[in-house]
C-alpha cells in the first residue's frame, strides 16, 4: 500500500513538471531588443587656405668653382709654389715642370727654320739670275738672227721653275715656323698657373715626381685641387612632393653645425625644373656669399625651406584622419550619419593636415576619427562644430 502511494506521488510530480516546462516554452514572450544608440562625437569644420609653412631639409655647401690640376705634357715636377690652404690669384704660378727632350726638339725646330730660310734665299738668288738672263735674251732676240726662239722659250721656262722653287721655299719656312710655335706652345704647358682666385685644398705631388697626360682624371691623383671659397653653391634636393611654388631670388635661411645658434641667408639662384628619377628630388641651388671664408665647402647644412602653394587647399586636424588596411579617410557627418571619405594627405602645419578628396570647405568631420565608426552609423554631435585653424 505504501509502495503504491509513493509511485503515484512520483508520477504526479513528473506530470506537473512537464506541464510547467511546456507552458514556459509556448506561453512566455521575450522582451524586444533595444535599438543601437547613436555614437557621440565632436566635430570640426574643414577650412580652405593657402599652404604657407617652413620645412627642414638637409643640404650641402659646394664650391662655386672647383678644378683638379693635371699636367698636359710629360715632365718632372721642378717646383710647387703653393701648398694646402694657400690662397691663390688668377694667373699665379702654381707648378713648374721640366722636360729636357723639349730643349732638343726646340733646337731641331730652330735649325729647320734656318735651313728653310737658306733654301729660300738660294731660290730667290737663282730666280733673280735666271730672270736677268731671260730679259737680256728677250732684248737680244728682237734683232733677227742673234738668238734662236727656242733658247728664249727655255730661258722663260727656267724662270717659271725658279718662281715655283721660291714659292715652295716660302711655304717650307711657314711650316717650320709652325713646328717651332708648336714646341713653344708645348713648353708653355710646363708652367701651370691658377685658373681663378681661390684656395688650394689638396696637394699630392712634390718636386722630382714624373707626371704626364696619362695620369689624368680617373687614372691618378691631381697635382693640386683649387676651389673658389668666396662664393659657394648651396645645393638643396627638394623632395618631389614638396616642390611647391619656388621663386628665383627668394631668400632662404640655413644653419651649419660649425656655428650653432647662427642663421645664414642666401637667395634661390638656379632651379633645375626637373625631378631626378633615382632620388625623386629636384636640385635647387642657392648662391652663398662667403667673403670672410667662414663657411667651408663640403659642410652639411639644415635649410628652412619655404613651402607654399599658389592655390587654397583643405585642412583638418591631424586627428581627424585615420586609416584601415585599405583606405586613409576622414569621417564626414551629414544628416546625423557617419560617412567615410577617402583622402590623400599633404603637409602638416601646426597640428592641421592637408587633405585631398571629395570634400568641401565647411564640411563637418569627426575631430578624432576611428575606424570603429562605420559609414551609416548614427551620430550625435556633442559640440557645436569648431573650425580647423
Amino acid at each position: 500500500m505504501k509502495g503504491l502511494l509513493l509511485a503515484s506521488s512520483v508520477l504526479m510530480i513528473t506530470v506537473l513538471g512537464c506541464s510547467s516546462a511546456t507552458s514556459d516554452k509556448n506561453g512566455a514572450t521575450p522582451a524586444p531588443s533595444a535599438p543601437n544608440a547613436p555614437t557621440t562625437v565632436s566635430t570640426v569644420a574643414i577650412v580652405s587656405k593657402k599652404l604657407q609653412t617652413m620645412i627642414a631639409l638637409p643640404a650641402q655647401l659646394a664650391p662655386y668653382e672647383q678644378v683638379d690640376i693635371y699636367p698636359k705634357v710629360t715632365g718632372f715636377v721642378e717646383t710647387v709654389t703653393v701648398d694646402r690652404g694657400s690662397h691663390v690669384h688668377r694667373g699665379q704660378l702654381l707648378v713648374k715642370l721640366t722636360a729636357p727632350e723639349l730643349v732638343s726638339q726646340r733646337s731641331q725646330a730652330e735649325a729647320a727654320v734656318r735651313a728653310a730660310q737658306s733654301q729660300l734665299a738660294t731660290a730667290q738668288a737663282k730666280l733673280a739670275s735666271d730672270n736677268g738672263t731671260y730679259l737680256h735674251m728677250v732684248e737680244a732676240a728682237k734683232t733677227p738672227g742673234v738668238l734662236a726662239e727656242n733658247d728664249v722659250l727655255v730661258a722663260g721656262q727656267t724662270v717659271s721653275a725658279d718662281k715655283g722653287q721660291v714659292d715652295a721655299a716660302t711655304q717650307n719656312i711657314e711650316a717650320t715656323k709652325e713646328a717651332l710655335r708648336s714646341i713653344s706652345q708645348t713648353e708653355s704647358y710646363l708652367t701651370i698657373t691658377a685658373p681663378f682666385d681661390g684656395v688650394v685644398t689638396t696637394r699630392n705631388l712634390h718636386p722630382g715626381a714624373l707626371i704626364g697626360p696619362a695620369s689624368g682624371a680617373g687614372v691618378a691623383l691631381p697635382i693640386l685641387q683649387i676651389v673658389d671659397d668666396r662664393r659657394l653653391r648651396l645645393v638643396v634636393p627638394i623632395p618631389e612632393a614638396q616642390v611647391g611654388d619656388m621663386k628665383a631670388s627668394q631668400l632662404v635661411s640655413f644653419t651649419v653645425p660649425a656655428y650653432p645658434g647662427q642663421t645664414f641667408k642666401a637667395p634661390i639662384q638656379r632651379i633645375s625644373r626637373e625631378v631626378d628619377e633615382k632620388s625623386r628630388t629636384m636640385p635647387v641651388e642657392l648662391d652663398v656669399k662667403n667673403p670672410d671664408g667662414r663657411l667651408a665647402p663640403g659642410s652639411f647644412t639644415t635649410v628652412s625651406w619655404p613651402l607654399e602653394r599658389g592655390y587654397p587647399t583643405l585642412f583638418v586636424p591631424a586627428t581627424a584622419v585615420t586609416s584601415d588596411q585599405q583606405h586613409t579617410f576622414v569621417i564626414r557627418v551629414r544628416n546625423g550619419k557617419a560617412e567615410w571619405v577617402t583622402v590623400q594627405t599633404g603637409q602638416t602645419v601646426n597640428g592641421n593636415i592637408e587633405v585631398f578628396g571629395d570634400l568641401s570647405a565647411g564640411d563637418e568631420v569627426v575631430k578624432t576619427a576611428s575606424d570603429a565608426i562605420h559609414s551609416g552609423d548614427s551620430i550625435r554631435v556633442q559640440n557645436q562644430a569648431t573650425t580647423a585653424k
